[in-house]
């Protein structure tokens, strides 16, 4: 039996310091950096997505960034493709591979070697489903999965409906939880030997302040031109993905002439501070990922503990 690649992860929620963090373990410890982002994968979706700078591609290798064109939707099963690809061609190099990013549920899926979900499909339920969400509206989709699995919806945002009728097609077939295949799943067997830490801020407060701070900067940096050029292409029409992305969406109200640029702005934080309540839900129910706690410790601590967990 061959033996399996070793792989290191820094997640956490959204302005918690991991790309960073990333890309120093990288420098020391001969490292690149496997993207694992949903929204970085989009070629010109650049400000809203917190892309690394140019200078910071060019110090380290990153992979899955500006793979897609932004008018098309890129898949789950794509990212795990080409970042398992990644990942390997890493190893096969002598880099040590660190994923870094937000995105859970492409993490999940990267390090599974099989997925049972795969076996139970309805075409009917999932219409059905979908027709529900068309007639009464995606909160009353959520409802339902909420009802029949608490932790799958916590997961999942209400407006992403393609993947809560999943979930609840997966349960009326299935007669198990999304949840719960996910848990076989992961028992079932894993692609990578993975150490993976969740940059975690006890005090929330400390966290907030850091996401307002970024959402500021995106608009300095520009977020506003962004998105009119994003929309003006037609991004946000074709690609229903793209639409859904915080740091995009909330600034419709503003280009369209609804709402003034500070309550568009103001829209942005509330709406990035609970995504980042998601992701902390999400990374802390994971039994694979230790949770740090990098509230009031400097960079440099961080790397330190980060660095002996990975490395001792």
């Amino acid at each position: 039996m061959n033996e399996k690649i070793k792989v290191y992860a820094v997640v956490g929620a959204t302005a918690s310091g991991k790309s960073s963090l990333a890309l120093e373990l990288a420098q020391r410890y001969g490292g690149e950096i496997i993207s694992c982002d949903s929204m970085q994968v989009y070629k010109k979706m650049n400000i809203g997505t917190a892309k690394p700078t140019k200078d910071e591609l060019s110090l380290i290798r990153h992979h899955m960034i500006d793979i897609a064109e932004p008018d098309e939707n890129f898949s789950c099963a794509e990212y795990v493709s080409l970042a398992d690809a990644a990942i390997r061609d890493c190893a096969a190099r002598g880099k040590l591979p660190i994923i870094c990013g937000g995105t859970g549920l492409y993490l999940d899926a990267l390090l599974r070697e099989a997925d049972f979900a795969d076996d139970i499909n309805d075409d009917s339920v999932r219409a059905a489903l979908m027709e529900l969400a068309k007639d009464k509206g995606a909160d009353a989709l959520h409802a339902e999965l909420a009802r029949i699995d608490p932790e799958s919806a916590a997961a999942i945002h209400p407006n992403n409906v393609k993947r809560v009728a999943r979930a609840i097609e997966i349960y009326r077939v299935g007669g198990i939880t999304k949840s719960e295949l996910d848990r076989r799943s992961r028992e079932q067997g894993t692609r990578f030997d993975l150490s993976a830490v969740e940059l975690f801020y006890s005090d929330r407060d400390i966290l907030y302040r850091r996401i307002e701070k970024r959402v500021d900067e995106m608009i300095d940096m520009g977020l506003v031109e962004e998105t009119r050029e994003l929309m003006a292409q037609g991004v946000f029409d074709k690609n229903t993905t793209a639409a859904q992305a915080i740091g995009y969406k909330e600034l419709f109200g503003y280009l369209e002439g609804r709402e003034s640029l500070r309550e568009a702005t103001d829209t942005l934080k509330t709406a990035t501070r609970r995504y980042a309540k998601r992701q902390m839900t999400w990374f802390g129910a994971k039994d694979y990922i230790t949770r740090t706690d990098v509230a009031g410790k400097t960079f440099e601590n961080i790397v330190n503990i980060v660095s002996e967990h990975f490395f001792s």
